[in-house]
């Protein structure tokens, strides 16, 4: 996003570089508090302190997870579209990746794995979820989720949930489920990426935690993060220290703001010939449809009219394109302005 991070999370910060020592530290006892108590209050989700893996980034997350749990002859499942890294982390460990169509239902990108079933073939070990969805912005409901674990516990498959933008519900109503609190299967099947990143804009300090409950899963995941994957910086644990212990007021008065500028892409989307948007239940990202403008590609189109978007083909559907609009009003109304006079002049 294009906004300051909170000032509790700029304060800690300078606090952190006024001590003046940068040596190695330890993930402070007051960080692990504060997420368990978190994710407690917000999910009714009451973890062990043993479960966390601290990580500097939910992508090395992804990639531990195929590379933990599946061998070079075995498969992943993930949606599609998905987030690039979804498909980079199988293609990086060579993996054969099974795609999961999203399917557009009642104004909702949903996915339904049992259209999957009779294409399996025995190899597929991991399957992996990104709830709220990106590009999507869905937020997956109780018997979706369930749906999504029948499935993992027909075809014995562990479970890779991104969740990174869990609180970056727009939807009034919506909430959000971490898979792991389905059931005791889904908690023992399932490694939980989280992380305050994106929900307060300190992507580039990166901080990021698997939640592992099964002590086998854990082993495994950490055998392939050892030597490889550093630890989180101690001006990363400062950060997300500050952002889950004082961030609250500032996430809701960002969410007052992305909502309304949520609901004015939407509008202006919808109302320009050749481009659909559905509106994202979360995240701060539009997925636009843009097959109706006839351009071979859409990416290259709207940035040869000085607008950048995300390629859709980085996600598996070329004709689309991602907008981020965790922008200011100012900038997303020239956003706009630019979108609609590229597809107006096609």
């Amino acid at each position: 996003m294009d906004f300051r991070s909170p000032p509790c999370i700029l304060d800690a910060l300078q606090a952190r570089v006024r001590h003046g020592v940068f040596g190695y530290g330890k993930r402070p006892d007051e960080l692990i508090e504060i997420l368990t108590e978190r994710l407690a209050s917000r999910y009714q989700w009451r973890i062990k302190p043993e479960w966390l893996v601290f990580l500097p980034g939910v992508v090395s997350g992804l990639n531990l997870c195929v590379r933990a749990f599946t061998a070079a002859s075995e498969s992943t499942i993930a949606p599609t579209p998905i987030y690039p890294p979804f498909r980079r982390a199988s293609e990086l460990a060579q993996r054969t990746q099974i795609n999961m169509p999203l399917r557009l239902k009642e104004k909702r990108w949903i996915i339904e794995p049992e259209a999957l079933a009779t294409g399996l073939t025995g190899k597929e070990k991991l399957l992996m979820l990104c709830n709220p969805q990106n590009p999507g912005g869905t937020v997956y409901r109780r018997d979706e989720l369930e749906q999504h674990l029948a499935f993992a516990q027909r075809n014995e498959l562990i479970v890779c949930s991104d969740e990174i933008h869990c609180d970056l519900l727009l939807e009034p109503g919506v909430t959000h489920i971490p898979f792991a609190t389905l059931s005791e299967d889904a908690a023992q099947r399932s490694v939980t990426l989280i992380s305050p990143s994106k929900t307060f804009n300190i992507a580039g300090l990166g901080a990021s935690v698997a939640v592992i409950p099964n002590p086998e899963l854990r082993r495994k995941f950490k055998a392939a993060r050892a030597g490889i994957v550093p630890e989180v910086d101690i001006l990363a644990l400062a950060a997300a220290e500050a952002a889950w212990r004082d961030g609250e007021a500032w996430l809701q008065a960002l969410l007052v703001y992305l909502r309304v500028n949520r609901d004015k892409l939407i509008q202006a989307v919808n109302a320009t010939p050749g481009l659909t948007m559905v509106s994202p239940e979360a995240t701060y990202l539009g997925w636009i449809d843009a097959s109706g403008l006839g351009v071979e590609n859409p990416a290259e189109f709207f940035l040869n009219a000085g607008l950048g978007v995300s390629p859709g083909t980085d996600f598996g559907e070329k004709q689309f394109v991602r907008i981020n609009f965790g922008c200011t009003a100012a900038v997303l109304d020239e956003a706009i302005s630019r979108l609609q006079n590229a597809a107006q002049q096609r």
